[in-house]
């Protein structure tokens, strides 16, 4: 596998000289700068091309363009962005940049409530409390019909955390859900996301997923004349939030967006973490199905709690996901399809040193570096096994 990692730009805490120096050899990044539904100006992506291959790097895959809202929302316009987005990807194959990563999901992105979850050992994970998570949609979002989506004893869990917590907590919370984590392109306050939810109201699973078909009908053609792959990422976490509906998030909804389309260019990224949240997600079964349309890999492990819709961020090897059995399974990929798919460590722990510096949310420069030292372990000792497997079969059969 190619072993990436993920750059936020010349602002990021974690340098290319510090990324060089973990063993990585690619660059996962974006034109974070560039407002949604603007097409990239290839100048800026050839620049930021060459920054990171003077330093000895390359850039292996775009994540992401984001998707503008009024495209998943079907709203008027919306093919004048998808031919945007289209053109942004043409200019980035025009530079060498042919994996794009990009995801689906209305209005926020990847959610979490707690940034800086402590663990046993002193290091502190991402993590996701649904009691928290509806004690803001119910009493501090307010939002309207929100009870009509909880339980009698989710509405007391919320009001006892509620509670439990300081004010201070309360903003803190807020911010965590609301101010955008890291590549998810969009903020909002209390009343402006309150506004953009009101959108959505009519657009149910079946309506978001037929605005995604028309997307695709759009940006795959583009995509598969450029020579891009496409790879859309699964919904983090994979369930509703906020009443909205989410559609990557189940075997059965990738092979339905799968059907979408035959081109090569139309593909997925396996993020074990996003779907390993889920306890009905089969992932070696995920990976079995989708096969040689898996174009990019996000490797991380996530821990299941007691109410199975909690959940932190485990260390790589950890959590409740055979990352063992995921890694071989990849390896096997990629013999049969004689490629390599572009890797990535994903959410590390903030330790060490990253305690006391300034650190991007799950994107902290030691925690990210067990994260990649560990896999890079993995893989080496499963192609040893197997080679090992491989030469005692051929010399059993001669």
């Amino acid at each position: 596998m190619i072993e990436c990692w993920r750059w936020f730009g010349p602002d990021d805490p974690v340098s290319l000289q510090d990324i060089r120096q973990t063993g990585a050899t690619g660059i996962v990044t974006a034109l974070h700068e560039v407002p949604n539904g603007v097409v990239w100006p290839e100048a800026e992506i050839a620049a930021r091309r060459e920054m990171i291959e003077a330093a000895g790097l390359t850039w292996e895959v775009t994540e992401s363009i984001p998707v503008h809202e009024d495209i998943k929302l079907g709203a008027h316009g919306w093919q004048k962005l998808a031919e945007n987005w289209a053109e942004s990807a043409r200019a980035l194959a025009r530079q060498g940049i042919k994996t794009i990563c990009y995801n689906f999901m209305p209005v926020l992105d990847w959610t979490r409530t707690d940034l800086d979850h402590e663990l046993a050992d002193g290091a502190t994970a991402l993590r996701f409390e649904f009691a928290a998570y509806a004690a803001f949609d119910l009493f501090l979002l307010k939002r309207g019909g929100a009870e009509a989506g909880y339980s009698e004893e989710d509405i007391r869990q919320a009001k006892a955390w509620l509670e439990a917590h300081t004010p201070e907590d309360h903003e803190q919370l807020v911010r965590n859900i609301i101010a955008g984590l890291p590549g998810s392109e969009e903020s909002y306050t209390l009343e402006g996301f309150r506004a953009v939810l009101q959108r959505y109201e009519g657009i149910d699973r079946e309506a978001l997923f037929q605005n995604l078909s028309n997307f695709l009908e759009y940006v795959v053609p583009a995509a598969e004349e450029a020579g891009i792959a496409l790879a859309l990422h699964p919904d983090d976490p994979p369930r509703s939030l906020f009443g909205l509906p989410r559609i990557v998030g189940s075997l059965n909804d990738l092979k339905h967006i799968a059907a979408v389309s035959s081109s090569k260019a139309h593909g997925f990224t396996l993020c074990a973490g996003s779907l390993g949240v889920h306890p009905d997600n089969d992932l070696l079964e995920i990976i079995n199905a989708l096969g040689k349309r898996i174009y990019f890999t996000h490797l991380r492990a996530v821990k299941r709690e007691a109410d199975p819709r909690n959940f932190f961020e485990d260390h790589h090897l950890g959590g409740d996901i055979d990352m063992v059995a995921i890694v071989r399974a990849l390896r096997n990929l990629e013999r049969q399809s004689d490629r390599e798919l572009p890797m990535r460590p994903d959410h590390g722990h903030r330790m060490l040193n990253d305690l006391s510096q300034t650190s991007t949310p799950g994107y902290p420069a030691i925690g990210r570096l067990r994260g990649l030292a560990e896999l890079r372990g993995l893989t080496r000792a499963i192609d040893v096994l197997d080679e090992a497997k491989s030469a005692g079969q051929k010399r059993g059969s001669v």
